[in-house]
């Protein structure tokens, strides 16, 4: 990185103009990039795959046709969308060493990331509503979760996720970046673009902070609230059969709310407070933080999901036969 660094012009260093920044593979193992692009590659097959597979099964079964599923077809278009917005800088580095992206490029992969990221905070709030109403309120659950709710819920989701991200983004545009253009991860991460500038950013730390908490940290705080209420629901039931039951509709979806907010939150304190960690700290958590959550998805709810597993086998047996 050092070296790198040192061949820049100095004139591009200089420069008030919007900048070339290079991207990070792992750093330290770059003449392995070929080897470590293979498991790399099999994590995005098994995301994209997997993720498609629950949303054609979803669309296909009418058995699946229920709220629960509506919502965890959501959740696997979130995370197909953050695994192509990161696929071409990540597997270009790897293949073809190729570090340079532009500053617009740069802008329009914040976009997509940050908000398939807010996206998939607010369908797991979603899930948890969902989950709250079927065991705490099974009586009204078919009027309260309707169809045409359903598709006002994904409509704000959508809208939640992305309205906020145009003024943050426009913001860096304002900045001036006159010092390293290497950035730490393989795509572009708005904390770690910030950093690179040399003017002041108090305005854009402000703002980003802001919707940060706006969004997934109210997020997690209504979800862990959520909760709260159905543990209490679930142990004012006398059957010990109905609390495994009630219990055991929850562990898919707090499985995928732990495999999300862990490397988040871990990604935001290694920008914060990392200062001094080595960049290969950097970049196995950022990594991990875009990679694990649309691995992990589609297998926790295939695994214990046993309508989804049924229809994925029927899928199977249908194409095969």
């Amino acid at each position: 990185m050092i070296e790198l660094e040192n061949m820049l012009p100095l004139s591009n260093l200089t420069s008030f103009t919007f900048p070339v920044f290079f991207l990070t593979g792992i750093p330290g193992l770059e003449i392995y990039h070929a080897w470590i692009s293979i498991p790399f590659c099999c994590l995005y097959a098994i995301a994209i795959s997997g993720n498609g597979m629950i949303l054609l099964v979803i669309i296909t079964e009418s058995s699946l046709h229920e709220p629960m599923y509506y919502f965890l077809s959501m959740l696997s278009f979130t995370d197909l969308g953050l695994c192509l917005s990161t696929l071409v800088t990540m597997l270009g580095i790897f293949w073809f060493n190729a570090r340079e992206i532009s500053f617009d490029a740069c802008i329009g992969q914040m976009f997509f990331i940050h908000g398939f990221t807010f996206m998939e905070s607010s369908v797991l709030l979603a899930m948890a509503f969902d989950r709250f109403i079927a065991i705490c309120n099974p009586l009204r659950y078919a009027t309260i979760l309707t169809n045409s709710r359903i598709i006002k819920v994904g409509f704000a989701i959508v809208i939640r996720g992305t309205t906020a991200l145009v003024p943050l983004l426009l913001l860096l545009k304002h900045l001036s970046f006159c010092h390293s253009r290497i950035l730490h991860h393989s795509y572009c991460f708005h904390p770690d673009v910030m950093k690179l500038s040399c003017t002041d950013t108090k305005i854009n730390s402000a703002f980003g902070l802001t919707i940060v908490i706006s969004t997934a940290g109210l997020d997690s705080i209504l979800i862990l609230l959520s909760y709260v209420l159905i543990i209490h629901s679930v142990l004012s039931i006398a059957s010990p059969e109905e609390r495994k039951k009630a219990f055991g509709t929850c562990v898919s979806h707090v499985s995928a709310v732990a495999i999300f907010y862990i490397p988040m939150i871990s990604l935001s304190l290694v920008h914060r407070f990392g200062k001094h960690a080595p960049p290969l700290v950097h970049t196995l958590i950022a990594n991990v933080y875009l990679l694990i959550p649309p691995v992990m998805n589609p297998i926790i709810y295939s695994v214990k999901t046993k309508q989804i597993r049924k229809a994925m086998l029927k899928v199977f047996l249908s194409k095969l036969t």
